[in-house]
């Protein structure tokens, strides 16, 4: 470890005490900041610190999922076994919430796509509302051939609850934002 033998005394233009005594004006010394520095916030400081990018990155793999049910529906399903399958569900609201995480990730380093990720999350929510129904009917008329069917689209049913929760949160911290930046 180092060490060093440094006078630590405040060292002044008066080497004679005597002279220091004899001067007018006090010698009083102290530090004063002289102005005080705001922080430095960027545009969306505020809707940044709420993470939308973990719930944009949960969207992403939500929509992975939905995408891969979709094409495992395809694969194993005739075309017009349900409306799932006939409608390419799964593969429709999979791909909106990728684009949709991505772009809510994407809010951190572009800021101007604020209204883009809003657009998309709303459009999100409208298109996995009519997904549902959609699964609804089909396990509305579910018959005993199709049985090993009704988990996988229960599964579709579920992940689609999941991605409106998520789109329904960051529609709401974006329309916040937006309210808050616009008086």
């Amino acid at each position: 470890m180092a060490r060093a033998d440094v006078d630590m005394d405040i060292q002044d233009a008066y080497e004679d005490p005597q002279q220091r005594l004899d001067s007018i004006e006090p010698m009083i010394r102290y530090y004063q900041a002289s102005e005080l520095v705001p922080d430095n916030k960027g545009p969306l400081h505020d809707l940044l610190q709420k993470q939308p990018a973990v719930l944009g990155s949960l969207q992403m793999v939500s929509g992975l999922l939905s995408v891969g049910v979709g094409i495992l529906f395809a694969v194993s399903q005739e075309m017009y076994t349900s409306l799932c399958t006939l409608f390419r569900v799964s593969h429709l609201t999979g791909t909106l919430f990728i684009l949709a995480g991505v772009v809510s990730n994407l809010l951190f380093k572009y800021p101007q796509l604020l209204p883009v990720s809003f657009g998309i999350n709303c459009g999100c929510i409208f298109v996995s509302v009519i997904a549902a129904c959609l699964i609804s009917v089909d396990l509305a008329k579910w018959d005993e051939r199709n049985a090993h069917y009704l988990k996988m689209e229960v599964l579709e049913l579920c992940v689609l609850g999941l991605e409106v929760f998520l789109s329904a949160v960051l529609c709401f911290w974006f329309s916040k934002q937006k309210r808050t930046k616009s008086p």
